[in-house]
């Protein structure tokens, strides 16, 4: 397996270039695609291209929401929500397995993303493609080198036509110039389609969730004055968090509180009905730290699946770097940082807990154990990989 964690100052490699991302919505929680930009943008420019989907709509209320919200902000001229990043939102009709309607996206994704570059006077862009349906133009931009930086198994998310996008994928795997990958279980399955395949494993936004630990952040009213232990989690709750296991959490610690905060895309009737569970729904990454100094102790209850197997969960590296004890359920790419307790099972899962809770709440010490896996110095780990790529 191919991974690095040495130190390169790797000179101009990835620094004074455009740089196109195909990846979510700008607008989203920050995910890896986020950090990493943020970081190529001190040094480059970035045209960030708005999600253009992977799977098909439904005729749900949430989905005819998007479709009209989409429309409207196709309308919208490109912006520059920080220094050197431009948003681009693209109209793409998100039906990828039907050919008529890929053809007609792929020629009307490369026109607005064409005219956004002409725009902008992008020339010999490196195109970094966090989004596998955006394969359909990869390749046709005049891109310098395709980068395939894939961090999940898109094709095991719920409602995707997993055929076409393994398709599309492979299709991509074989194009790029280097797939970066940011689990093992990632490696094992893309590597075979391109020797040019990494791993590199997600970082941390260390110094932004560090902030738990200073004297300074207050703990926000809604969670100060509840029931000890405050067991928490943050992040989207959708049907890859096992609830039924968060219910059974809540039962026996019912002298305690259990407190969920993200958004939720899910049934989350499971918690509603518990009194000591406090679903308090989205809130802004700037505030996230002085919620995880409220936390005794913080959870990743992550159903096993194929989606989660290959994951590498960022809200596990914020909590260590708040300084939290972390209790997950079994996910590889947690198992291997060796800084968490595993609960294989309900039982193991509540017992972990237990044992966190004999040192709750957030600690320098456990903060500074994660401290060397910064955003910045995965960017300099991917600049090695790129430099290695010229070198050759």
């Amino acid at each position: 397996m191919q991974s690095s964690s040495h130190k390169t100052s790797n000179g101009d490699v990835a620094r004074g270039r455009d740089i196109l991302c195909f990846s979510h919505d700008w607008s989203g929680d920050p995910l890896s695609k986020t950090h990493v930009m943020r970081i190529l943008a001190r040094d480059n420019r970035v045209l960030w291209v708005n999600s253009i989907g992977y799977r098909a709509p439904t005729a749900s209320k949430a989905d005819i929401s998007r479709a009209f919200k989409k429309l409207a902000a196709a309308a919208t001229p490109i912006r520059e929500p920080e220094k050197n990043i431009f948003v681009l939102n693209p109209l793409a009709i998100p039906a990828y397995g039907k050919p008529r309607i890929r053809e007609l996206n792929r020629h009307l994704l490369r026109f607005q993303v064409k005219r956004a570059m002409r725009k902008l006077g992008f020339k010999n862009p490196l195109n970094w493609v966090f989004n596998p349906a955006a394969a359909i133009i990869a390749g046709t931009l005049g891109e310098e080198k395709v980068i395939y930086y894939c961090v999940d198994e898109y094709t095991a998310f719920s409602g995707v036509s997993a055929r076409s996008l393994a398709e599309l994928e492979e299709g991509l795997l074989r194009r790029a110039d280097l797939v970066i990958v940011s689990a093992d279980k990632l490696y094992q399955s893309k590597a075979p389609f391109n020797s040019n395949t990494v791993m590199v494993r997600h970082g941390v936004d260390y110094t932004h969730f560090r902030r738990a630990l200073d004297a300074e952040t207050i703990v926000p009213e809604e969670i100060a004055r509840l029931p000890r232990p405050i067991i928490g989690f943050h992040g989207l709750i959708a049907d890859w968090v096992d609830l039924d296991l968060m219910a059974e959490v809540a039962k026996h610690f019912s002298h305690g509180s259990v407190v969920m905060i993200g958004k939720a895309t899910t049934d989350t009737s499971a918690l509603k009905n518990l009194p000591n569970v406090h679903l308090l729904g989205r809130k802004p990454y700037a505030e996230l730290p002085a919620y995880c100094k409220g936390f005794d102790v913080a959870l990743n209850p992550f159903r096993i699946n194929e989606l989660t197997l290959n994951a590498n969960p960022l809200k596990v590296r914020e909590y260590l770097a708040a300084g939290l004890q972390v209790v997950s359920t079994a996910i590889p790419e947690v198992e291997v940082l060796g800084q968490c307790r595993i609960g294989r099972n309900k039982e193991e899962f509540i017992g972990e807990i237990e044992a966190a809770l004999q040192d709750p709440g957030p600690s320098a010490a456990r903060s500074e154990g994660i401290r060397a896996e910064s955003w910045e110095a995965r960017v300099d780990e991917i600049r090695g990989h790129l430099a290695s790529l010229d070198a050759a």
